[in-house]
């Protein structure tokens, strides 16, 4: 996570956040991994726990109420975060999200009220996108606040899917494909191009064989699905990979426990 940049560009306008209740240290990891590819205007962390020894001094820890599941998170991208940004723009990451190449952004990303990975397996015009790793405007978080909300859906398909419509009409505007693809993966083969990306089957391509290992072995259960470690298990034992194997093995003997907050 330290292939610094030689010229980092500067995001005056976008406030770096991660808003979590679990895997604290590797989401300070991905946050710091952001912070060595681009220069933000500010760099939060909302969390009920405070950041680990080694946090960088110019992350921001605000405490906030604890995140018991995903549906917490889920309200509270949805209500609560709009209250925290100042800046134009807010740069959402996750443990398993972070920026990977400074040099892809482009300043037409902050013409968009929402941009975030595309999901391949839509094909109806609403497939931007993810949210674990998503640019919104302040705009759109304020819009987000009167949106209904059941906890039956994820945060990013409500705005992406369920109520675009309704948000495209209050002339919020969501990112076209080609924007997207350039902005980061998810479950799209990458290019190298792009600005970052989402997923744990992403992250244990990209960081060091010992760091993956390190990262999935201390994560709650339950943050991974049980399909992304059939995933990451298959993916590891193909390249060798026995450490990520074993770790992967030893969470599907985990007992399942209550879905927990980001």
């Amino acid at each position: 996570m330290n292939d610094r940049q030689a010229i980092l560009p500067v995001l005056s306008d976008v406030t770096l956040v991660a808003i979590t209740s679990v895997a604290i240290r590797a989401t300070v990891d991905a946050l710091q991994a952001s912070m060595e590819r681009a220069r933000f205007g500010e760099i939060l962390l909302l969390s009920d726990q405070p950041p680990p020894a080694g946090t960088p001094s110019d992350v921001y820890w605000r405490q906030i109420e604890r995140l018991a599941s995903r549906a917490d998170y889920s309200r509270f991208m949805l209500c609560d975060l709009a209250q925290h940004i100042d800046t134009s723009h807010a740069l959402c990451v996750q443990w398993d999200g972070f920026v990977v190449n400074g040099g892809a952004w482009d300043p037409e990303f902050l013409r968009y009220d929402y941009i975030g990975a595309v999901w391949p397996h839509f094909h109806d015009g609403h497939n931007v996108g993810n949210g674990g790793f998503s640019l919104r405007s302040k705009r759109l978080l304020e819009a987000c606040r009167e949106l209904p909300f059941d906890g039956s859906d994820a945060e990013d398909l409500i705005i992406s899917r369920r109520f675009r419509p309704q948000l495209e009409e209050r002339g919020i505007r969501f990112a076209p494909e080609s924007i997207a693809r350039r902005f980061a993966f998810e479950r799209t083969a990458p290019t190298g191009r792009e600005f970052g990306f989402h997923g744990a089957y992403n992250l244990a391509r990209r960081v060091s064989p010992d760091d993956a290992a390190r990262v999935l072995r201390h994560l709650d259960p339950g943050m991974l699905a049980r399909n992304e470690v059939l995933e990451l298990l298959w993916w590891a034992l193909t390249r060798g990979r026995l450490r990520l194997a074993a770790t992967m093995i030893a969470r599907l003997r985990m007992t399942r426990k209550p879905d927990p907050g980001r």
